[in-house]
């Protein structure tokens, strides 16, 4: 059995996928501004970070 993530680590990535969603469903499918696709960028740099690091827990 593989080990579980710890909750916190899950949690982040949850949180940060969310944010995600939350950010990219306010603009409602249209095509970003370059000051949202900055923050876009950071948000999914946030996630991967989130994620690599329950990989890496895995591990």
């Amino acid at each position: 059995m593989p080990p579980t993530p710890a909750p916190g680590k899950t949690a982040r990535a949850d949180s940060a996928n969310k944010a995600i969603r939350a950010f990219l469903a306010l603009r409602n499918g249209r095509a970003l501004w370059p000051e949202e696709r900055a923050e876009y960028e950071r948000l999914v740099a946030a996630y991967m970070t989130a994620v690599r690091s329950e990989i890496e827990a895995a591990a």
